[in-house]
């Protein structure tokens, strides 16, 4: 059976979240703070997906990476309050503080950022208004495919002793730190287990 995007797993990802002793990292050794939102969302079947974007070809940096709507914060600005700025102007998606889950482990980029996941819960029928400047496109990933065999994928790589990780989903292999938020995200909010995934490696590509 599907897992559905209903209110009891709204409540049981709130209690997971409350439960979760999360991990924060300082932004040390010029490393910059950045803030994604991990968005909880129906999908025409009813049931309970994540949000992912494909970054438009026209960015400075990261083109046409799989990502989590996000950015950096800005001087006097809360993690919550970037997650959801960029929430918006990404996807076109208003959610406010009620609206906001829990956060998860930060997680320091090879790329000069440290990243706060904030999850947010979106009802079962919202519109999509994706930004043509920032995103390629938005795809709904239903949270049973995080859950399948083979998921996620662990691979060795000389240029690191941590392994990289993939989830081989939607058609694709998407990596960290992605890759990592969603693994986590998956694991806390779903089955309410602390894994952490600092110990997960990005690709060699995505260091720049």
């Amino acid at each position: 059976m599907s897992l559905l995007h209903d209110a009891a797993l709204r409540a049981r990802a709130a209690a997971h979240l409350a439960a979760f002793e999360r991990r924060a990292a300082a932004a040390t050794d010029g490393r910059r703070p950045a803030a994604v939102a991990v968005v909880l969302l129906a999908d025409e079947h009813g049931r309970a997906c994540v949000l992912l974007t494909k970054r438009a070809a026209t960015l400075r940096s990261h083109t046409r990476q799989w990502a989590l709507p996000g950015g950096r914060i800005d001087q006097g600005e809360s993690p919550v309050a970037a997650a959801l700025r960029e929430l918006e102007e990404e996807v076109g998606l208003r959610r406010g503080g009620d609206d906001v889950l829990g956060l998860l482990d930060d997680y320091p980029t090879r790329s000069g950022y440290v990243i706060t996941p904030v999850v947010v819960w979106a009802g079962g029928d919202v519109a999509l208004a994706p930004s043509a400047a920032e995103v390629a496109s938005v795809h709904r990933v239903p949270l049973d495919d995080l859950d399948a065999p083979g998921v996620p994928r662990l691979v060795a790589i000389p240029e690191s002793d941590r392994p990289v990780i993939q989830l081989p989903i939607l058609s694709t292999l998407v990596h960290a730190p992605t890759a990592a938020v969603v693994y986590q995200a998956k694991e806390v909010v779903v089955h309410g287990r602390p894994t952490r995934v600092d110990g997960f490696e990005q690709p060699v590509w995505a260091w720049r």
